[in-house]
C-alpha cells in the first residue's frame, strides 16, 4: 500500500492489477516464470519493476523496485524512497550492496566477521568503533547493516495511519522479511539472523525451543571455525553480572548475553551520547545489533555490537535534536522518510528526514551538525534542485516546517484527470 493506505497498482502481463487483489499473486508468479517486468502505475507511463521469489517454506512472490529507481516514483507511492545521496545509502550502494534483479538476491559485503576460530582470543570491537570511520563505502559495518535492514523493512517511513500499529511484533516481522534474499559472506543472512519473538508466558516453552533450534548452528564444533549469529533486539539493560558483564534484551527473560569487560568499557566510550539519551529519556527504545557465539553450555556471548536509539514509533534518531524534529513531524501528522547515516561520519551532512507530503517535490530536512557554520551551501545534500529545509539548533529555534500539500486541491486535481 502507499503512504495513504491505498493499494499499489501495477501493469502485469498487460492487465492493471492492484496488490492484494485475488488475481495478483497468480499474475506476478506467472510474470516471474516468463521473466516479465511489471510496471508500477504511480505515474503516467509507469515505472519498471521486477518480481522476486521469496525464500523459506512459504515461498510466494513480491514486486520490487528496480535498483536505484526509488526516487523516480511518486512521493506517495509505496516504492518511493529519497535519492540515496541525501543519506548514507548513496555511499554503499553498488559497492557494499549489490542487487541482482535477475535472481532477486542482494549481496552484502560486511566489514565484520561472521565466524571465528574456536579458542583464539580476539580483540573485541564494539561495532560502532569502525562505523563512522570508514569513509569508504566498500563494506557494511554493523551499524550500516542495521540501517540497511531498517530501511528495507520500511521502518524509516511514517504516515499518520501508522499510529498505534507499530509494535515489536510488527518490527520483527518486517525485519525478517527484509532479510529474505540477502546474501552475506556466501550465506543466507536470514538463517543467521535472530530477532526475539514477542514473549508470552503461555508460549514460553515453544519460543525457547525455536530459539535453541536456531542457535544450534552457532555452537562450537571442535576443529572447525565457529559460526556466529546476528542479533537484533531491544536492550533492557547492560550491567555488571556475577562474573563479567551481561546484556539483557526484552522478550528474552530467561537468557542474557555475556560481555567481557573490554567490550563493556569500549561500549561506554563509543556510544556515550546514545546511552546518555536513552538513560535520560523514558520514551526512547535502544536497539542493539550484535554478532554472538554460543558455547556448548548454551550461553551466548557477544563478539561485536552497535546501538541505535529509536523513538516510541521505532523511528531511528541520532540525538536530542533529531528527536525533537521527529516528534514534531509525528505530532503534526506529517508523512516522511527518516534518513540514516550508514557509514558516514558524524560531521557529514545528511537529510534527517524527507517530507513526502509537500506541494511539488519532496523536501529534505537537514539538522546542522554541531560546529558547522551557518551556511546552507556547506550542508547541501543530494540534488541541488531538491528543496532543503535547514535547522541550526545551536543558534535558532526550530524553523516553521514546509507546508503540507492541500489534500482537497489534490482530490480536485485527481478528479479532473482522464
Amino acid at each position: 500500500m502507499d503512504s495513504a493506505g491505498r493499494r499499489a497498482a501495477y501493469l502485469v502481463g498487460g492487465r492493471r492489477l492492484e496488490s492484494g487483489s485475488p488475481e495478483f499473486a497468480e499474475a506476478i508468479a506467472a510474470a516471474h516464470a516468463a521473466h516479465q517486468r511489471p510496471r508500477c502505475l504511480c505515474l503516467v507511463g509507469g515505472i519498471e519493476m521486477y518480481v522476486a521469489r521469496l525464500a523459506g517454506a512459504d515461498g510466494g512472490y513480491i514486486v520490487k523496485r528496480m535498483p536505484d529507481t526509488g526516487s523516480h516514483h511518486a512521493p506517495d507511492c509505496s516504492s518511493y524512497e529519497p535519492p540515496p545521496e541525501v543519506s548514507g545509502l548513496g555511499q554503499v550502494l553498488g559497492s557494499a550492496i549489490s542487487e541482482d534483479p535477475t535472481t532477486g538476491e542482494t549481496t552484502l559485503r560486511l566489514d565484520f566477521a561472521m565466524s571465528k576460530i574456536t579458542g583464539r582470543s580476539t580483540v573485541p570491537v564494539t561495532g560502532g568503533e569502525s562505523d563512522s570511520v570508514a569513509s569508504s563505502g566498500a563494506k557494511l559495518s554493523l551499524r550500516s547493516l542495521l540501517h540497511y535492514l531498517w530501511d528495507q523493512a520500511e521502518l524509516t517511513r511514517w504516515h499518520p495511519g501508522f499510529t498505534g500499529k507499530r509494535t515489536w511484533a510488527t518490527v520483527r516481522k518486517h525485519l525478517l522479511q527484509a532479510a529474505e534474499n540477502k546474501i552475506a559472506r556466501g550465506d543466507s543472512l536470514r538463517l543467521r539472523l535472530y530477532i526475539p519473538e514477542a514473549f508470552t508466558v503461555e508460549q514460553r516453552d515453544a519460543i525457547n525451543a525455536r530459539r535453541v533450534a536456531q542457535w544450534s548452528q552457532a555452537i562450537a564444533v571442535s576443529g572447525k571455525p565457529q559460526q556466529l549469529m546476528l542479533l537484533i533486539a531491544e536492550v533492557k539493560e547492560i550491567v555488571p553480572a556475577r562474573y563479567g558483564f551481561k546484556a539483557v534484551v526484552k522478550h528474552m527473560p530467561d537468557q542474557a548475553f555475556a560481555l567481557d569487560e573490554q567490550t563493556y568499557r569500549r561500549l561506554g566510550r563509543r556510544f556515550g551520547p546514545e546511552l546518555g539519551l536513552w538513560g535520560a529519556t523514558e520514551d526512547i527504545h535502544m536497539v542493539m545489533i550484535a554478532t554472538f557465539s554460543v558455547a556448548t553450555s548454551g550461553i551466548p556471548t557477544i563478539v561485536e555490537m552497535s546501538l541505535m536509539p529509536v523513538t516510541r514509533q521505532w523511528l531511528p534518531i541520532e540525538n536530542g535534536f533529531e528527536k525533537q524534529l521527529v516528534e514534531r513531524l509525528v505530532a503534526d501528522a506529517r508523512t516522511f522518510v527518516k534518513g540514516l547515516r550508514y557509514n558516514l561520519d558524524a560531521g557529514s551532512a545528511l537529510a534527517s528526514a524527507t517530507l513526502t507530503d509537500c506541494e511539488g517535490s519532496p523536501t529534505s530536512l537537514v539538522v546542522a551538525p554541531a560546529g558547522v557554520a551557518d551556511n546552507g551551501r556547506c550542508l547541501q545534500v543530494g540534488d541541488p534542485s531538491i528543496p532543503v529545509w535547514f535547522w541550526h539548533p545551536s543558534s535558532e529555534a526550530m524553523p516553521v516546517l514546509p507546508p503540507r500539500q492541500d489534500r482537497r486541491a489534490r482530490v480536485v486535481e485527481a478528479a479532473g484527470k482522464p
